[in-house]
C-alpha cells in the first residue's frame, strides 16, 4: 500500500513512511493509493467474527506487508483492550460508548494503535521520534498514555492555555517519563500551526518528528474499527443506520467514511458541530471559510479548521452533490447543549457528556427526516472529564473511576510558550 500526499498526488510513500513522517513535505495529509472493498461474505457472517477479527480485516489492506500478519495481529489484540457497547438510549437510538480505555475517551484506540506500530517500526534501529501533538482536550492523554515509556519515543504535546478541563490537564502533564507538556497561550489551532510548523522547519529535521494527531494515518484510520463494531452489534435490527459524530478535527466522521469505502452499510453520517460551524456554514454557502476557533463547553471539538475535512472531500472525489446525499451537518449553541443534557437524564438516567450531547443533538435532528432509521450518536469521552458541567448541570457527584483516580493529586508539570519561536527553542534544548 502506498499514501499520496492530498497536496501532489505524485508524492506517494510507504505506510512506513507515512507514519513516521506524520505529514507529507509539501503539508499535504497522506491518504491510500487504493481502497478495496471487503467482501460481502465479511459483513454477511460479522456478528460471528470478534472484534480483532473484524479491525484485522478492516486494517490490514492499508499496512500491507509492512508489519507481519501475527505482529498486525499482536498490536490490534493490544490497541483493542476495553470495551466499545452501544447504549440503547430511547427507541432507535443508541450511544456507542468509546471512553471505557485508560484515559476514558475515544483516542486511546488510535494512540495505542499508533504507538505500537512506531515501536515496531523503530525495533532495531538506533533511533528517536520525537512525536508532536496538538490537542483540545483528550487526544493529549490518550497519546500520552499509548506513549508512555515506548523506547526511542519522546512526546510533546502542546495545549491551549485555560482550554482543556482539569481532568484532561492531569492526563497530559503528570506521567512523566518521555511525556512533555507545552501550554500555548492561545487556542488549539495555534497549537496545531504550530505542529504543522514545525514539519517544515528544516532545523528540527534531525529530531525525526512525527505527529499523533488524527493528521497521522496510524491514528485516523483506526478510529474505523469501532463503527464496524456498531454495526456489528446493531445489524440485528435490519434498519437503515444514522452515524452521529461530535466533530472538531473530523477525524472519528471520515474513519466512518472510509468504512463506509470498505463497504459498511451507514446509510447517513451526521457531523454535529458546536460553535465552531466551518462544515456546516460550507454545507450551507458553499465557501470553505474557516475561522479562528471559539472556546466552548465541548472543548475537545472547538476546532476553527478541521484537518480531516480534506480527506472527507476526497473521499467524495471533491464531487458535493455526491457528498451531500451521504452527509449532514448541524452546529449546536452551549445552551442547547446544556439542555440536552439535561433532558437525556431526566427522560432516560443516562448521563451524557457535552460532546455526547451534541452528537446527540445532531442524531435527532437528522432522525426527524429519516423517521425510519436506527441512529447511533458517539459519546466521546467519560462525564467525569467534564464535571464541571455535567455535575452542576444533573444536581449530582459523579463516582470517580479508577483510570482518573490515578492521575489526581499528582503534580501538573507543563512549560508555557506564546510563539513558534519559543516553541522550536524548546525542541532544540
Amino acid at each position: 500500500m502506498h499514501y499520496f500526499s492530498l497536496n501532489n498526488k505524485s508524492h506517494k510513500v510507504s505506510f512506513e513512511k507515512a507514519v513516521v513522517a506524520g505529514l507529507a513535505p509539501d503539508r499535504g495529509l497522506y491518504f491510500p493509493e487504493t481502497i478495496t472493498p471487503l467482501p460481502h461474505s465479511f459483513f454477511a457472517n460479522i456478528e460471528n467474527l470478534s472484534q480483532e477479527e473484524i479491525a484485522f480485516e478492516a486494517i490490514k489492506q492499508f499496512v500491507g506487508d509492512e508489519i507481519p500478519e501475527t505482529e498486525l495481529k499482536r498490536i490490534i489484540a493490544d490497541t483493542l483492550c476495553f470495551d466499545f457497547p452501544c447504549v440503547p438510549i430511547e427507541d432507535n437510538v443508541f450511544s456507542l460508548e468509546l471512553f471505557h480505555g485508560p484515559t476514558m475517551a475515544f483516542k486511546d484506540v488510535g494512540g495505542r494503535f499508533m504507538s505500537r506500530c512506531l515501536a515496531y517500526f523503530n525495533r532495531d534501529k538506533d533511533i528517536k521520534n520525537a512525536v508532536l501533538v496538538a490537542t483540545s482536550g483528550d487526544t493529549g492523554g490518550a497519546v500520552a498514555s499509548g506513549f508512555l515509556g515506548v523506547k526511542g519515543v519522546e512526546v510533546i504535546i502542546l495545549y491551549p492555555s485555560g482550554k482543556v478541563s482539569d481532568i484532561q490537564e492531569r492526563q497530559l502533564t503528570t506521567l512523566g517519563q518521555n511525556i512533555k507538556a507545552l501550554q500555548v497561550d492561545g487556542v488549539f489551532d495555534d497549537c496545531q500551526d504550530m505542529v504543522k510548523q514545525a514539519f517544515l522547519d528544516q532545523s528540527l529535521k534531525h529530531l525525526n518528528l512525527t505527529s499523533a494527531n488524527s493528521i497521522n494515518i496510524a491514528r485516523w484510520l483506526p478510529q474505523m474499527f469501532y463503527i464496524f463494531f456498531a454495526y456489528q452489534q446493531l445489524k440485528k435490527h435490519n434498519k437503515p443506520i444514522i452515524l452521529s459524530c461530535p466533530s472538531g478535527n473530523f477525524g472519528n466522521i471520515c474513519a466512518g467514511i472510509m468504512a463506509k469505502r470498505l463497504g459498511l452499510p451507514i446509510a447517513h453520517f451526521v457531523a454535529a458541530t458546536n460553535a465552531n460551524d466551518t462544515v456546516p456554514r460550507f454545507l450551507e454557502r458553499g465557501n470553505y471559510d474557516p475561522k479562528p476557533s471559539i472556546a466552548t463547553i465541548s472543548n475537545a471539538m472547538d476546532v476553527g479548521n478541521p484537518s480531516n475535512f480534506v480527506r472527507i472531500q476526497e473521499l467524495y472525489h471533491n464531487d458535493l452533490t455526491e457528498f451531500e446525499k451521504d452527509f449532514t451537518s448541524y452546529s449546536f449553541t452551549d445552551t442547547e447543549t446544556e439542555i440536552a443534557i439535561k433532558d437525556i437524564y431526566s427522560r432516560t438516567k443516562y448521563i451524557a457528556e457535552p460532546h455526547g450531547a451534541v452528537g446527540y443533538l445532531g442524531l435527532k435532528k437528522e432522525m426527524i427526516k429519516k423517521p425510519n432509521s436506527i441512529g447511533i450518536f458517539l459519546e466521546t469521552a467519560h462525564p467525569i472529564k467534564f464535571l464541571d458541567t455535567v455535575e452542576p448541570l444533573l444536581n449530582l457527584k459523579l463516582p470517580i473511576p479508577k483510570q482518573i483516580e490515578s492521575v489526581l493529586g499528582k503534580e501538573k508539570v507543563s512549560t508555557k510558550i506564546k510563539t513558534y519561536e519559543e516553541f522550536r527553542a524548546f525542541l532544540h534544548r
